[in-house]
């Protein structure tokens, strides 16, 4: 990921609108359909889709696409966030920076995909 697209992304992830529940709850929230929206260092708000939440390494990671437009973030990218918390204060997402481990939530997310479609192969074919 090139560094303004870090930059970039890394304001937005920032800290969540006020009016939303801890962040937690938000993406593993199974219900939750709404989009996450994130507000930048400048005050403006982008909206991301959830794709997934993948615990990993103890850490929990989210793969947000953007819906809104993102400057050096093509419409097809997603982007590994993680949780970071600290003591009394409330969790927030991080731009994952490390790409190494950015490829290791990417590939944790496929191995969970290839796990649910053999899943519901063994399902079908169960059904016959």
């Amino acid at each position: 990921m090139d560094k303004k697209k870090v930059e970039k992304v890394q304001e937005a992830s920032k800290k969540v609108k006020e009016e939303a529940l801890d962040i937690i709850d938000v993406l593993l929230d199974e219900n939750n359909k709404e989009p996450i929206t994130l507000v930048d260092g400048k005050g403006k708000k982008l909206s991301f889709e959830q794709i997934a939440v993948i615990p990993h390494n103890d850490k929990l990671y989210c793969v947000l696409k953007p819906i809104d437009k993102i400057e050096n973030v093509q419409d097809d990218e997603a982007i590994v966030f993680f949780v970071h918390e600290e003591e009394g204060k409330t969790p927030v997402l991080m731009v994952e920076t490390d790409e190494k481990v950015a490829m290791d939530v990417f590939d944790e997310y496929y191995n969970l995909l290839d796990e649910e479609e053999a899943k519901n192969k063994k399902k079908k074919s169960s059904k016959k």
